[in-house]
């Protein structure tokens, strides 16, 4: 019997049975589904994050107040508020950190800013004007930040695009008044709608002089985190060095095992996320797979129903000459062409709706998210679906090709 003609024969016996196939591989079809969406949607993410790491620049470097946390467990040391006044004074002295081009502390919280009637909880986010050159976003209207504002404890206030429109509606927004914890601030900037960016939703910010943000508003006298800027990327790694040196000196440190307080740099962030974001997808990956192994059982069930019913079509085709072998790669072939079929039906289904996601969060989440067809899922998918198939059609296959031809002829 030709390879052809097998193959002819299997596609007719599916054929036959039309509804009982698409069951048969709708578990492969989700299960595949599944896995393209994670791996797909992981991807973006990814490539989203570190696209957003990157456009900060390479000789930006981060110093953490608490322990750098090692697991889930110690995601609280990050809060601390070990980073103080006289860190930053050291740290802006050029003979401590001399590759050091921009220092800017930052304090950040959350708080309700009102208008009249209308509030809106929002992330206050203190810092100085240089922030406009690091995260690279200028107000749109209005101005930015100068030093005498930082200086001055000025009241003033630049608020993101959502804030605009959530408080005042229509109304010109630049130059009124907003209450932050009872006091006054002047709407001196608004920005223009970038959406989220890093640790920051740019459209749901206040940014204030972290000097007012410490006095008037979370009344403390910490910092939540010091962002340095070395001139060159070549002296980032030298900067790193001064910079924990530096704060070992002003907080009395000997051991670094002691360190209270932790430094990232670009390079370094990347790396992490990219591992999290890597281990995360490969986990979501593994549970969808699970839905494989459900199809898998569903399609040996559904064969063995088959090969019951086909009982006197077995004893038929063996009296007139087919061999066990014959019987055994047909319905084998059958069982891998149900799960190849599906494998293929869930790759278009999981890049369709993976591209429509892509689509959605790019536009209502204003996200530079972009579609990823992850290819490596897709060749994934369709192995593991024919090896499903080729795995749980063994034993089906098996037992019609062991049917004595006298038996299956009598059956009724």
């Amino acid at each position: 019997m030709t390879l052809r003609y097998t193959f002819k024969t299997a596609i007719i016996g599916l054929r036959t049975h039309k509804s009982r196939s698409a069951l048969t591989i709708l578990g492969i079809v989700i299960g595949i589904t599944a896995i393209m969406l994670v791996l797909s949607l992981g991807e973006g993410a990814q490539n989203l994050i570190l696209s957003q790491i990157q456009s900060i620049g390479p000789k930006v470097i981060t110093a953490v107040p608490g322990k750098q946390p090692k697991g889930p467990t110690d995601i609280f040391s990050m809060f601390a508020d070990s980073l103080k006044q006289k860190d930053l004074d050291a740290l802006s002295q050029k003979s401590n950190v001399p590759h050091a081009e921009k220092i800017m502390p930052i304090v950040f919280g959350s708080e309700s800013l009102a208008y009249g009637n209308d509030t809106y909880r929002a992330t206050i986010f203190g810092a100085t004007e240089i922030f406009a050159g690091l995260y690279d976003i200028y107000p749109d209207k209005g101005r930015n930040f100068n030093e005498d504002d930082v200086k001055s404890y000025s009241n003033s206030v630049i608020i993101g695009s959502k804030i605009e429109s959530e408080l005042f509606g229509g109304e010109e927004a630049l130059g009124k008044k907003v209450k932050i914890k009872g006091i006054n601030f002047r709407v001196v900037g608004i920005l223009p709608q970038k959406g989220q960016f890093s640790f920051l939703n740019f459209d749901e910010v206040a940014i204030v002089p972290y000097t007012t943000a410490q006095q008037y508003i979370f009344g403390r006298k910490y910092f939540d985190r010091f962002v340095v800027e070395a001139d060159t990327e070549a002296n980032v790694p030298a900067t790193v060095e001064d910079v924990k040196i530096t704060l070992r000196n002003s907080h009395n440190i000997t051991d670094p095992g002691k360190d209270d307080f932790f430094i990232e740099t670009q390079a370094q962030a990347m790396e992490t996320v990219g591992t999290i974001t890597n281990v995360l997808t490969m986990f979501l990956a593994a549970v969808a797979a699970i839905s494989l192994l459900v199809g898998g059982v569903g399609i040996m069930n559904i064969m063995l129903v088959s090969v019951t019913e086909r009982t006197r079509e077995i004893g038929l085709r063996k009296a007139i000459g087919a061999t066990e072998k014959n019987v055994l790669f047909q319905f084998l072939l059958e069982s891998v062409i149900l799960t190849a079929l599906g494998g293929l039906i869930g790759i278009i289904l999981g890049t369709s709706l993976s591209a429509a996601i892509a689509l959605v969060l790019s536009k209502v989440l204003v996200l530079d998210w972009g579609f990823v067809f992850p290819l490596s899922g897709a060749l994934m998918g369709l192995g593991v679906a024919a090896l499903t198939g080729l795995v749980f059609g063994l034993y089906p296959a098996r037992q019609a090709s062991k049917k004595s031809p006298i038996e299956a002829l009598r059956y009724e």
